[in-house]
């Protein structure tokens, strides 16, 4: 069977961490922060993890 090949555009946002859960960057981040608040700007900055139920979908578009 050939090797399965890894989703181009996952592989771009998401990075596994040593415990094997997935980091995401946050949407929203890119314009418009005229309306947004100081203290939502630099919580959106941060990464996060991917939650429970979007991990198995996330996973099977990186199976290496």
């Amino acid at each position: 069977m050939p090797k399965m090949k890894s989703h181009k555009g996952s592989q771009k946002r998401f990075s596994k961490t040593g415990t094997g859960k997935l980091k995401r960057g946050h949407a929203y981040t890119s314009h418009m922060f005229a309306h947004k608040s100081q203290k939502q700007k630099r919580k959106l900055r941060k990464t996060t993890t991917v939650s429970k139920s979007d991990f198995r979908r996330i996973k099977t578009m990186l199976p290496y």
